[in-house]
């Protein structure tokens, strides 16, 4: 009974043993007598003891890979150091294990191989200004040659492009002159407007003296024109009532003296009266000492 009891055990620790759980995003690769039985997904699985055999777990996630700096020699003979940044991800994960031995070391040589192509045929100054386009071709070329091997290239890029101490010495003198060249340029562009507002502001200032002055004139005229139009008005109101009222002649006459009076203003030392002025003037005289007399 105690053999049998501890046969009994050993088989169940021996199917326990074999029964095998895939996480999500992976992949188990079994093989029979050392041949591909087959690819485990996610899930619950037993293999047979003794002939089935785990020969690799696949992990089906993103993946990135840093790759150390490559040297790499422009078209016009520039060497410089070039690091890269691959994303890929295992897409079957049978090709991976049987298409390429150690597929890292196979994705960095051909990723250094395939970047020194590419900066093989551009000048320096493309090297570093044309990283997008670098980066597409490397990706649609490693993605061609990986898809026997079960990787997908997702993305590539050029993490530092390095070059030579005095061409990055050139490149900042050459950079700092660009900045002292644009800092003139604002600052003559800078002045040159100040100037322009300055002298609208002028303009506009001399515009709105103008117009006062204008305006003042134009008031100052309104108001002599409508004082001459007040005193010629009550000039003709004051004809008007004296026609109304029909003076005498003798009224008239002293009227026109009175009015001589004050074109004499006391500084005239001749005065020539119309002589028939001087007779009703006789007369007004006379009258006056006729009145006098009588008192």
């Amino acid at each position: 009974m105690v053999i049998l009891f501890i046969f009994i055990l050993l088989v169940l620790i021996l199917i326990i043993a074999n029964i095998k759980i895939v996480p999500q995003a992976h992949s188990y690769i079994i093989e029979r007598f050392g041949a591909y039985n087959g690819t485990w997904g996610v899930g619950l699985h037993a293999k047979v003891p003794f002939i089935d055999k785990i020969a690799k777990k696949v992990n089906l996630k993103e993946h990135v890979v840093d790759f150390p700096p490559q040297p790499v020699i422009t078209k016009d003979n520039v060497t410089m150091q070039i690091d890269t940044v691959v994303y890929y991800q295992i897409t079957d994960p049978k090709l991976f294990t049987y298409g390429v031995e150690r597929p890292m070391m196979a994705i960095e040589n051909l990723t250094a191989t395939t970047l020194r192509n590419i900066i093989g045929d551009l000048e320096l100054d493309e090297t570093l200004t044309s990283r997008d386009t670098v980066n597409t071709k490397m990706r649609a070329i490693l993605d061609e040659a990986t898809d026997p091997w079960g990787i997908k290239i997702n993305r590539v890029e050029l993490k530092n492009i390095m070059p030579p101490k005095e061409i990055q010495d050139a490149m900042e003198r050459q950079m700092k002159a660009e900045r002292e060249r644009r800092e003139s340029i604002l600052k003559a562009e800078g002045e040159k407007k100040s100037a322009i507002l300055l002298a609208e502001g002028e303009k506009e200032s001399a515009i709105l003296r103008a117009e006062a002055k204008k305006q003042a004139a134009i008031k100052e005229a309104e108001g002599e024109a409508e004082a001459i139009l007040t005193v010629q008005t009550a000039v003709a109101e004051g004809i008007k009532k004296i026609n109304e009222a029909s003076p005498s002649e003798a009224y008239i006459a002293i009227k026109s003296l009175e009015s001589f009076e004050k074109a004499a203003d006391g500084k005239a030392t001749k005065i020539i009266i119309p002589s028939e002025i001087q007779g009703i003037a006789g007369l007004a005289t006379s009258f006056k000492e006729v009145i006098a007399n009588d008192k």
